[in-house]
């Protein structure tokens, strides 16, 4: 399996995303933010990172890159995408996850080991998880708190599109303690906090960030 990861201009986490691919078993495509080619892979991740400095609103610029027109139309087809933190940002500018993240409530940049809860465990990204299972991940964001309109957050809760909540004091604001959530077809996924980063006990807090990696394989291999 053949895994794209994009990088944008002030992406920072695009090694560590290839890193955890590799340690799931797959092969890591570098995909350019200018160039429209996706190289035949059967997923991407969007990493972390301040994709155009952040400039306008996290994600907004990065959401009209012309590799984000092909990643756009195969997501809609079913492809497989995955969204960390900055890659979050632009999976919700781009309209392919509702919802907007805003800056932290208490408005400072954060960063520190976070329990999560998994709640859905049929999205491409997370059937290798039990449902209620708690890891723990790195977060690290200024502007990770996500918000919806009270429909839209009935809708998600309504429909088991919540992947993942924060366990216990609500770190950024954001609404029913969301971590991450997926789009309908459940082959979208927008997480905050960042798996790649909890893949080795090495490097890394825990090793439960790798199943979101090793989801994704399972989920191609069933298709």
């Amino acid at each position: 399996m053949r895994i794209g990861v994009v990088t944008f201009p002030g992406t920072l986490d695009d090694r560590d995303a290839a890193r955890a691919v590799k340690y799931a078993g797959a092969e890591a495509v570098s995909l350019w933010h200018g160039d429209a080619d996706l190289k035949g892979v059967d997923a991407v991740i969007l990493p972390g990172g301040f994709s155009y400095g952040d400039y306008l609103r996290c994600g907004a610029i990065s959401s009209f890159a012309p590799v984000m027109t092909e990643i756009i139309a195969q997501a809609n087809k079913g492809m497989p995408v995955l969204g960390i933190c900055n890659g979050f940002q632009v999976l919700c500018e781009a309209h392919l996850l509702p919802g907007a993240l805003t800056r932290n409530h208490e408005l400072h940049f954060l960063c520190r080991d976070q329990t999560l809860k998994i709640e859905n465990t049929t999205s491409a990204w997370t059937t290798n998880f039990t449902k209620g299972q708690e890891i723990v991940i790195p977060l690290k964001n200024g502007e990770g708190s996500f918000q919806c309109d009270d429909e839209t957050l009935k809708a998600l809760e309504d429909s088991n599109r919540i992947i993942a909540r924060y366990v216990g004091e609500n770190p950024n604001g954001s609404r029913n303690l969301i971590a991450g959530i997926t789009n309908e077809r459940g082959n979208v996924v927008g997480l905050m906090p960042h798996p790649e980063h909890a893949i080795d006990s090495l490097t890394g807090p825990t090793t439960d960030g790798l199943p979101f990696f090793t989801s994704v394989l399972s989920a191609l291999v069933g298709k």
